[in-house]
């Protein structure tokens, strides 16, 4: 675990593969998640998040909790709750300007696991948090150059209307100056301009493309 990154100064070694089915068992349990959260042991706090009650979760508890944040595992599974408890607009540009490594990282797999999961927001939400990513490419922190990497790619892919400006910014970085933005660029185009990437993204039922097919029959 060490090895890819992942605290491992308060864990018992208990990998994903076992605690995501045994959580699923538990049931939801805001309650029983925040006793959890609080042991600072990494297995229970991964099960507070995979058990956590997403309507419950305030935007204050989510503050809260990055102050605890020590690895980009708790990170990504915590964004993703963040997420399901609805406070991308609130959150994402404040823990953005949060120079903290894995409070800023919050913000970017936020805007990943949104750019995937909420289907019926519209592609201009997502386009509008283009200059953002633009903003933060240049933070060469490892944990956030590869979640801002991550949150550009999961917008290009969203929709054929997500894919144009989100490969125009990754062609644009991949020109800059800067090591980290141009890092950041590069390889998100070639994940974007790939014919066989491209051919999905056109494929995928969502309303922009529903509606471009419309418009050529």
């Amino acid at each position: 675990m060490a090895r890819f990154g992942i605290n491992t100064e308060k864990a018992y070694g208990v990998g994903n593969t076992a605690l995501m089915p045994f959580g699923k068992t538990l049931g939801r349990n805001h309650e029983r998640a925040l006793d959890l959260w609080r042991t600072g042991i990494r297995e229970a706090r991964l099960l507070a998040l995979f058990t956590e009650e997403p309507a419950r979760v305030s935007p204050d508890q989510a503050r809260e909790m990055t102050g605890d944040f020590d690895s980009w595992e708790i990170v990504d599974h915590a964004s993703d709750l963040f997420v399901a408890a609805g406070h991308l607009d609130e959150l994402v540009p404040e823990f953005a300007a949060d120079d903290r490594e894995f409070v800023r990282r919050t913000a970017f797999a936020m805007i990943a696991w949104a750019a995937v999961h909420l289907k019926k927001r519209d592609d201009a939400d997502f386009i509008a948090l283009l200059p953002m990513i633009e903003t933060h490419a240049t933070d060469p922190r490892n944990f956030v150059k590869k979640a801002v990497n991550w949150a550009l790619r999961q917008i290009g892919k969203r929709s054929m209307d997500c894919h144009g400006p989100a490969l125009a910014l990754a062609e644009k970085l991949a020109s800059s100056q800067d090591k980290t933005a141009r890092w950041i660029g590069k390889d998100a185009v070639r994940e974007l301009s790939d014919p066989k990437r491209i051919a999905m993204i056109g494929q995928k039922k969502t309303a922009a493309n529903r509606q471009r097919i419309l418009g050529k029959l």
